[in-house]
């Protein structure tokens, strides 16, 4: 028995392995528990593994990899089509070895630790935002309905709120004072957690050149930085800066209708927490570029000048960010800054 490729589906407790030699018949259909899953592996021969690219898959990758075998991961979305009818763990791994014997199969580039743990910080990080900002709108609910009106931002609302906490004189009921006020502590608890994260992501800043590099580019800052390099590394996976623009999902769809091509809108696919982080640098660094005598601001003024939406043109420089961000990091060098910020 010489098995090829052992497609693996990863679950919580127990894991379904299915093995195929190089005929691509099934020669192994076992369902195993994670810790008899990495002795078995060891005692295989060198040999293709292939696994979702899921909770879980790169700590098991770099095990097998450690011990000499080929790593292929993917992205659940690829595999799907090669599951058949009937859907459970056994055919999902007869699905993943399938699929990664395909040549034309896009595979996912194994994450570093470091990767991963910037990555787990901005997953935390935006956990947090969200519950601040769930709380800040129950907190404008509750004052609401005693006909206390605040206006739009969150600094502007965070000033009023300390101000009515101090005055005890908006005609609240003690009971609902004293209930503000404590979501006003959490409110702060949220706020120091999550400063704290920022100021962990401004000292890796500072450790880490390729992040430094990221930095010098107008519209990415260090969140933008530190999140392109837990997602793609050194874009090594990735052949043009065209396709990082897909990957993340801000190239628009296009069909072609009476000879002549007609765009889309951009697809909701592609990793939308760096899509909108990019989004947000964009918007922030627009009017600044715009005004600025460089290709760069010449661009954006011609699109401006064009009638073309502020959104639609927003998009367009995320994803032209996004294409020089992936220069930056193939050709391990900054960015020029006198190209994209010199003021007019």
């Amino acid at each position: 028995m010489q098995i090829s490729i052992l497609g693996i589906d990863i679950g919580k407790n127990s894991c379904s392995v299915v093995g195929v030699d190089k005929r691509a018949a099934v020669v192994v259909r076992r369902t195993m528990r994670r810790e008899t899953l990495i002795e078995f592996v060891e005692k295989l021969p060198t040999c293709v593994i292939a696994m979702e690219a899921c909770c879980g898959a790169h700590h098991l990758s770099r095990l097998f990899t450690a011990r000499g075998h080929e790593i292929r991961l993917m992205s659940p979305e690829y595999v799907r089509p090669y599951v058949k009818a009937q859907k459970n763990d056994d055919r999902d791994a007869e699905g993943i070895a399938e699929a990664a014997s395909r040549p034309t199969m896009r595979f996912v580039e194994l994450k570093s630790q470091e990767q991963l743990d910037i990555q787990t910080l901005h997953r935390v990080r935006s956990r947090l935002v969200a519950e601040r900002t769930t709380l800040i709108n129950q907190m404008r609910a509750i004052l609401l309905e005693r006909g206390l009106v605040f206006a739009a931002g969150r600094c502007k609302f965070e000033r009023a709120v300390d101000t009515l906490l101090e005055e005890r004189a908006s005609g609240l009921s003690e009971r609902v004072h004293r209930l503000v006020a404590e979501l006003r502590d959490e409110w702060k608890v949220l706020d120091t957690k999550i400063a704290a994260l920022n100021a962990e992501f401004l000292s890796l800043a500072r450790d880490n050149l390729a992040v430094r590099r990221l930095t010098t580019i107008p519209g990415i800052g260090v969140l933008s930085a530190t999140a392109l390099i837990a997602a793609i590394g050194n874009a090594s996976g990735f052949d043009r800066a065209r396709d990082l623009g897909a990957w993340l999902g801000l190239v628009p769809r296009q069909f072609t209708t009476g000879g002549k091509p007609r765009l889309l809108g951009i697809t909701k696919r592609g990793n939308v927490y760096l899509r909108t982080l990019l989004v947000h640098g964009a918007r922030a660094a627009m009017p600044t570029l715009s005004r600025s005598d460089t290709p760069l601001g010449q661009w954006l003024r011609g699109l401006l000048s064009r009638g073309m939406h502020r959104n639609v043109v927003i998009v367009a420089l995320a994803n032209k960010l996004a294409r020089i961000a992936w220069a930056v990091l193939r050709k391990d060098c900054p960015f020029e800054r006198a190209y994209g910020a010199t003021a007019a």
